[in-house]
């Protein structure tokens, strides 16, 4: 019961791998430069997390569904997979709609 969370994580993150792969959103579209978006992306999320634990803003829930294992006080290991995720959803997001927004615009020229 413990692992429900965090599979669901991976479920979703594989889904989201899966949509990158088939429509080149963003790592299959440029892996180094997603790669490090994605790093910097979780870091930062990971230092706001911390600074909002120092502050007494942010803390663990407690629940059967998540594994009980901690990086850091009150910092779960599903929510590193959860801010991944998060990264990964807000890029292939991005990297959809500058598709679909780009023809579109270069239809109509600059300043239409």
């Amino acid at each position: 019961m413990g692992l429900i969370y965090l599979a669901a994580l991976l479920v979703s993150l594989t889904g989201m791998v899966v949509l990158d792969r088939r429509f080149r959103l963003y790592f299959w579209a440029d892996a180094r430069r997603a790669a490090v978006v994605s790093v910097v992306g979780v870091v930062f999320f990971v230092v706001w997390d911390l600074f909002g634990i120092g502050l007494g803003i942010f803390f663990r829930g407690e629940t059967a569904f998540m594994t009980g294992l901690q990086v850091a006080p009150e910092l779960p290991l599903e929510e590193l997979f959860f801010l991944a995720l998060l990264v990964y959803v807000t890029m292939n997001l991005y990297g959809a709609f500058g598709r679909l927004l780009v023809p579109a615009v270069s239809k109509r020229g600059v300043g239409a």
